[in-house]
């Protein structure tokens, strides 16, 4: 881990529904058993499984339409997609008696593939009011804030006028990345899902934001959600998925990744 971010003890408590419950390495973060999802009577996912423990990174990948996106947003919450059969549960609750407020409190976080803009709210004010919506009680006090922010834009390598700008708007790709990591480093989440968080980043900005999911994964469970291997290379996964047609069709270890990269995907369908 790189100590720029900050060491990060063994275990740590999250926040669900008031209700404080220690976690600790290997324990089982989420867990997805046989998930059936429609968007407006069509079925994206289908009949997809998966189990993700502490300390553990999981990669999916797929062609685009495959699923994945979709996968990300049903579990933060999205009201779009509706679950028919199945069932998700964090940290061992059930995920349907959680608001989506509730998961983050809970200690889950997003990143968007494609971040919206929001003009007229500077970026210091929305983390700010991020942090202390989410970790309510736990939110740190005004200048231990000033501290914890400090430090991670220096490891993220982002000038301080950052704070100033209106959130996304205008921004480059990388620089949404940023702010989505920076976000997620305040937050500091026991489940992350990073949907395509390498799109947009050229060289020194993926080797910068990897090193800043790289933080949290000791503990935390990590989905990460990518295209391509190169982000891989930056960001070891304890296991690679492949989602085709809404299933999960294979799984193996980095060397799937490698595989996926130079044969594409046409071997998998049957």
């Amino acid at each position: 881990m790189n100590p720029r971010f900050g060491e990060k003890p063994n275990a740590r408590t999250v926040i669900d529904k008031g209700v404080i419950v220690g976690v600790g390495m290997g324990d089982e973060m989420l867990s997805i058993d046989n998930l059936h999802v429609s968007v407006e009577d069509t079925e994206i996912i289908k009949g997809l499984s998966l189990k993700i423990n502490i300390g553990e990174v999981h990669a999916i990948m797929g062609r685009n339409g495959s699923g994945k996106s979709t996968l990300a947003s049903v579990v933060m919450g999205h009201p779009a997609y509706q679950i028919t059969s199945g069932s998700i549960k964090f940290n061992g609750t059930p995920l349907e008696d959680l608001e989506v407020f509730e998961r983050a409190r809970a200690g889950m976080f997003l990143s968007f593939q494609y971040p919206s803009s929001i003009p007229g709210v500077q970026v210091g004010t929305f983390l700010r009011k991020s942090v202390a919506a989410v970790r309510g009680e736990n939110a740190p006090s005004a200048r231990e804030f000033r501290k914890e922010l400090k430090g991670h834009m220096e490891a993220l390598e982002m000038d301080k006028s950052f704070l100033s700008r209106y959130v996304n708007d205008g921004f480059s790709g990388g620089e949404k990345k940023r702010l989505e990591i920076l976000q997620m480093l305040l937050l500091n989440p026991t489940l992350a899902l990073l949907d395509e968080t390498d799109s947009g980043l050229d060289i020194d900005a993926l080797r910068v934001v990897s090193e800043g999911i790289n933080s949290i994964t000791p503990t935390a469970g990590c989905l990460l959600i990518t295209h391509y291997q190169r982000l891989l290379e930056h960001v070891k996964p304890d296991y690679v998925h492949v989602m085709i047609d809404g299933k999960i069709v294979k799984t193996g270890g980095p060397e799937l990744a490698i595989e996926l990269e130079s044969k594409g995907y046409d071997w998998l369908e049957a």
